[in-house]
């Protein structure tokens, strides 16, 4: 008696769990490798998770509100904007490693079988490890200025890092596809990101924007994110919840969209790398 393997076509939004959950073994092995390249030969360590958003709020301090002015309300500016850095930072950095965690792994990629989509999640990992080591110095801020969230701000954190982490993922899917073809995307995509930290409130409060305009920044996930973050948590101006769904909204089609193309084109990453 023969057997008779049946292969039919997978569903393009369709995730096959129990397939995830036998492969769950190479995701851990996929992010732990990451974390120890990241930090292997490294005097400073996990330090680096700290030392570059601290120093970057130190010149934007420096720049942006000591010379051009940019209020941050009753919070200190040193917190509002090392707060706004540690989210962008895990979305920023979530992201650019997703884009290129097909063509990093292309060794692999090429030899075996596995779900693809294995790698490109396990790859923002690293980027969630440095959010949390550097959130440690932002409640020691916190508490140096005396500024302690209420019971909504506490109730906020998880849904905003799921929701950092749920954008960075699905635009790391739709970008991680274009790279494995088009190696321009690894050339293009960190300077998109780099002037996206301008057209972000990262280091000014929304309310410097035109309520006309609002809407727009809306639009981008992280926006939503830091209003919330700086309302709920820090203390600082008011939440429009109506505009962050807008944020929410633009993460779902993010997460659908970049998983259906991540889907329509898997059987052919191993061509193209």
């Amino acid at each position: 008696m023969t057997q008779e393997t049946v292969i039919s076509p997978k569903q393009r939004i369709r995730i096959d769990w129990a397939e995830l959950h036998r492969y769950r073994e190479l995701f851990y092995y996929f992010a732990w490798r990451d974390l120890k390249v990241r930090y292997k030969q490294s005097v400073m360590g996990v330090g680096w998770a700290v030392f570059q958003p601290l120093a970057t709020m130190l010149v934007f301090t420096l720049f942006f509100h000591e010379v051009a002015g940019i209020g941050s309300g009753d919070v200190p500016y040193t917190v509002f904007s090392f707060s706004g850095l540690l989210y962008w930072n895990l979305f920023s950095t979530g992201l650019l490693r997703a884009s290129n965690s097909l063509v990093d792994n292309q060794g692999v990629i090429t030899k075996i079988y596995f779900p693809r989509v294995i790698p490109v999640v396990s790859s923002t990992i690293v980027a969630l490890v440095d959010f949390l080591v550097a959130f440690v110095l932002l409640v020691a801020l916190m508490a140096y200025y005396g500024i302690a969230p209420g019971v909504a701000g506490l109730l906020f954190l998880i849904p905003s890092i799921l929701l950092t982490m749920a954008a960075a993922t699905g635009f790391g899917l739709l970008f991680a596809t274009l790279n494995a073809k088009y190696r321009d995307v690894r050339q293009a995509l960190p300077f998109f990101v780099q002037t996206a930290l301008f057209v972000t409130p990262v280091i000014y409060p929304i309310a410097l924007v035109p309520d006309s305009y609002q809407w727009a920044l809306y639009l981008n996930p992280m926006t939503g994110v830091l209003d919330g973050f700086r309302a709920w948590v820090l203390g600082e101006g008011e939440v429009n919840a109506a505009l962050i769904w807008l944020g929410v909204l633009t993460t779902a089609v993010a997460c659908v969209a970049g998983l259906a193309y991540f889907r329509s084109r898997e059987r052919e990453f191993a061509d193209y790398l």
